[in-house]
């Protein structure tokens, strides 16, 4: 049984994310942490059937004898900060609808690896196997959010200028970035303008994931006022979206490729690594080699792994990212929305932001979803291995993770699997986009036509 996607465990609390699921899990966990002499930290965002789940784990970690500490509603990096040094879990379902909830597992600050969460899995489905009545584990409760809050303006006061001057507009999404985002950019000197601040778990004010089109309010606002910049977030602020003055969300990889090139600009190491994910743009590689660094790419969901690779190797990894969620390692190794959203508004009040996107090459980028049964998905991506790279001979190519082409003039192609649907999914970005489309199009429908005989 594999309970785990890209971002946890997440689904319909109805059927998928149930309090008997949330009992087992936190029995796994409470016996990996009473192993290793740890307590475990409980957190939660917003959503109504937070605290029932929350409930639920906790149950299942003092029944395995290990102790809990609850940290209460908070953001997720703020759950993985005050895990640094036990383990943790945050009850979120992140930017899905509010019928849904979730668990991540922390350890040390980390996103649980693959191996960790497959032993999650397999150990989740046995019979329970309690502790001693008189092991269990007890309770206590913490604040964490002063210091989550004080050690992100303190560590993004490192970046840029000083933001006394800055207008920001926060739009929080009723989510959890409304008890940090807005007191860590007032706490770093910006005028703060907040919309959907409070914390409301049926999400009244818009949709959770923050998208163009469910930002409307805030691009208004933007554009209609005299505000610097605008920022949003998901419902437990691991994801940030930037909104320019007229309005407009600046696309999520110039965003990687802005922060990017300052880490690596900012790096006293002979090597410095920005590691990001195969459907992440060329942009980034050409702002990442003008600032001296290098690009390590990873499979989606894994960046944690990538950075243990390259440091591993004895690479130095100064930021990671994929798009809307990035990690700040000589902050902490989880996403940190609330981080980037601090880090941004410091270097937008040092250059403005269009000065800051200017260095950055925005070609047209385009997204295809090509039909293809999932028996067939295996036979045509090995058939592409080859048929592809024979279509642009010039390019250079990666089979890591998907098939991924670069061409001459910061042109790319990326093809992959989807994992929940019946497509092979085309990525595609290039001055000439259509072009590029529909030459890459061709060879891929020929091989799925071909597997699928």
């Amino acid at each position: 049984m594999d309970l785990f996607g890209t971002a946890g465990i997440r689904g319909d609390v109805g059927d998928a994310v149930t309090p008997s699921l949330a009992l087992s899990v936190g029995r796994v966990v409470g016996q990996q942490a009473a192993t290793a002499g740890v307590d475990v930290v409980v957190g939660r965002d917003g959503r109504t059937t937070g605290p029932g789940l929350a409930a639920a784990v906790e149950a299942g970690v003092l029944s395995a004898g290990a102790a809990v500490e609850r940290i209460g509603r908070v953001p997720t990096p703020a759950l993985a900060f005050a895990s640094r040094g036990c383990r943790g879990v945050m009850l979120t379902a992140s930017h899905n609808p509010p019928t849904d909830n979730g668990i991540k597992l922390f350890d040390d600050g980390s996103e649980y690896t693959d191996t960790q969460e497959a032993d999650v899995s397999a150990r989740v489905a046995e019979s329970e196997d309690l502790a001693a009545w008189d092991r269990w584990g007890d309770t206590a409760e913490a604040d964490v959010l002063p210091a989550y809050r004080e050690a992100v303006a303190d560590y993004a006061a490192e970046y840029g200028a000083p933001i006394e001057d800055l207008t920001v507009v926060v739009d929080c999404g009723n989510g959890m970035a409304g008890v940090a985002t807005p007191d860590v950019l007032r706490a770093l000197g910006a005028h703060v303008v907040t919309l959907n601040g409070n914390v409301d778990g049926h999400f009244p004010g818009r949709p959770s994931k923050p998208t163009p089109e469910t930002l409307a309010d805030l691009r208004a606002f933007v554009a209609d006022g005299d505000a610097d910049v605008g920022l949003a977030h998901d419902g437990d602020a691991d994801r940030i979206v930037v909104v320019d003055a007229d309005g407009d969300v600046v696309h999520e990889d110039t965003v990687l490729a802005v922060l990017a090139e300052r880490y690596v600009r900012g790096s006293d190491d002979d090597d410095p690594v920005v590691v990001t994910t195969p459907n992440a743009s060329a942009r980034i590689d050409e702002r990442v080699r003008a600032a001296g660094g290098r690009v390590e790419r990873v499979r989606l969901g894994a960046l944690h792994e990538g950075i243990a690779r390259v440091r591993g190797e004895g690479g130095e990894v100064v930021f990671a990212a994929e798009p809307w969620k990035h990690i700040h390692p000589a902050f902490g190794g989880w996403i940190d929305g609330v981080v980037s959203a601090a880090v941004l508004a410091r270097l937008v009040a040092e250059t403005g932001l269009d000065d800051l996107r200017e260095s950055v090459t925005e070609r047209p980028y385009r997204k295809v979803s090509v039909a293809c049964p999932d028996g067939a998905k295996a036979a045509a991506m090995e058939s592409l291995e080859s048929s592809l790279p024979a279509a642009f001979p010039d390019a250079a190519v990666d089979t890591d993770y998907g098939l991924r082409l670069e061409l001459d003039g910061g042109s790319w192609l990326l093809v992959r699997p989807s994992g929940t649907e019946p497509y092979v999914r085309l990525y595609a970005e290039s001055d000439d986009v259509d072009a590029l489309v529909e030459r890459a199009r061709g060879v891929i429908e020929e091989a799925v036509a071909a597997a699928s005989e």
